[in-house]
C-alpha cells in the first residue's frame, strides 16, 4: 500500500483533532523545513517516496517572502540563512496556525511515523538526524 501526502494530512487532522486545512497547513510547513534543511538529496529521496509531497512543501515554502516583509520572525530568518532561518519560520507558521506546542510535536511525530512507512526509517532517519534542533522542535 502506498502513501500519499493527503494520507499524512488526514492522520494529522484526526490525531490533533483540527480540521483538513489547518493540518494540511502544519504538514506542508514541516515538509518545507524538511526540504530547505536536509543536505544534498535526501530530502528528495523522501519526497520521491510520498506523492504529493514535493507540491505541498512548495505550497507551504517558509521560505517565501510574505507581502509587507515578514516581521521580525521574517527578517531573524534571513540573518540565520537558509538552513537555520527554515527551521526559524516553520515554527514561526505553524504557532501561527494556533497550534500548541504539544501538536507541533505530535504533527511532526505523525509525519515521521508515516514517512517512514513510505520511505524507509533508513532514509528518514538519516533527514532527522541531518537537520539539527529538528528533534527538540518537532518532539522526534
Amino acid at each position: 500500500m502506498s502513501i500519499g501526502v493527503q494520507d499524512i494530512v488526514s492522520a494529522v487532522a484526526s490525531r490533533l483533532n483540527v480540521d483538513n486545512a489547518t493540518a494540511e497547513s502544519a504538514v506542508g510547513t514541516i515538509l518545507s523545513v524538511l526540504d530547505h534543511e536536509a543536505t544534498g538529496t535526501k530530502a528528495d529521496a523522501l519526497f520521491d517516496q510520498l506523492p504529493g509531497a514535493r507540491d505541498l512543501a512548495q505550497r507551504y515554502d517558509v521560505m517565501a517572502k510574505p507581502a509587507g516583509g515578514g516581521g521580525l520572525m521574517g527578517m531573524l530568518g534571513s540573518a540565520l540563512g537558509d538552513r537555520a532561518g527554515a527551521l526559524v519560520n516553520g515554527m514561526a507558521k505553524l504557532k501561527g496556525l494556533g497550534l500548541s506546542v504539544a501538536q507541533v510535536e505530535e504533527a511532526g511525530k505523525q509525519l515521521i511515523e508515516q514517512a517512514k512507512t513510505a520511505a524507509g526509517p533508513d532514509a528518514v532517519n538519516e533527514i532527522v538526524n541531518d537537520v539539527p534542533g529538528l528533534a527538540g522542535h518537532f518532539g522526534l
